[in-house]
């Protein structure tokens, strides 16, 4: 693995390029966004990333799916990607939003979040944003089978996101900290961290 590693380290030494499962601007920028906080601010290391969108086919357009499908939906695009472009570039990337529940004292709560899969030689990692919490009023009455039809935000507007949060969490920025967290977990006793410290080191 320490052999791998290295080889796959060395290769994006220059740079990195990465190949996203979309054309979605808010995509392409919170992939790119999340690799520069992981690289820049993590590794303390300024190497220049790039970022080339492939087009996506959407399950259901403007609408969220379940964590499940969502999943599988980034796994397949990644998988596809890597298949059709081999080693053409140093990381696949996709990412899709999810609607996940919790039954809590006999009740169905509604949350939404986004996913983020990560495939590259040294493996294959996902990463999920924070969850929000669709509000009663939104739900209340409703099956699960209508509920994805209640949820505010369209995309011109920015989308579910940021209608729940008044602005100040966007769908990029979900992107972006979900492409973070699968970085975090595919570079995991790869790449740790020192305790306290913003700083990483490498086990190469």
């Amino acid at each position: 693995m320490a052999t791998d590693l290295r080889a796959f380290w060395d290769r994006f030494q220059t740079g990195i390029e990465i190949a996203v499962g979309s054309s979605a601007s808010h995509k392409l920028l919170g992939v790119r966004d999340g690799f520069l906080r992981y690289f820049h601010e993590g590794l303390n290391r300024p190497i220049p990333v790039v970022i080339v969108p492939h087009a996506e086919v959407e399950i259901h357009p403007c609408l969220p799916i379940s964590d499940e499908e969502a999943i599988a939906a980034a796994r397949r695009e990644t998988a596809d990607m890597q298949r059709t472009l081999g080693d053409a570039y140093h990381f696949y990337v996709s990412s899709e939003g999810g609607l996940h529940s919790l039954e809590i004292d006999g009740k169905t709560h509604y949350f939404v979040r986004n996913w983020t899969v990560i495939q590259a030689p040294v493996g294959e990692a996902w990463g999920g944003s924070g969850s929000i919490q669709l509000p009663d009023g939104i739900i209340d009455g409703q099956s699960p089978d209508v509920t994805p039809l209640t949820i505010p935000g369209r995309r011109r507007s920015g989308g579910m996101i940021a209608s729940l949060t008044g602005g100040m969490e966007t769908r990029r920025s979900a992107v972006a900290t979900a492409t973070l967290h699968a970085l975090s977990t595919l570079f995991y006793g790869m790449l740790e961290s020192h305790p306290g410290s913003r700083r990483y080191h490498t086990t190469l």
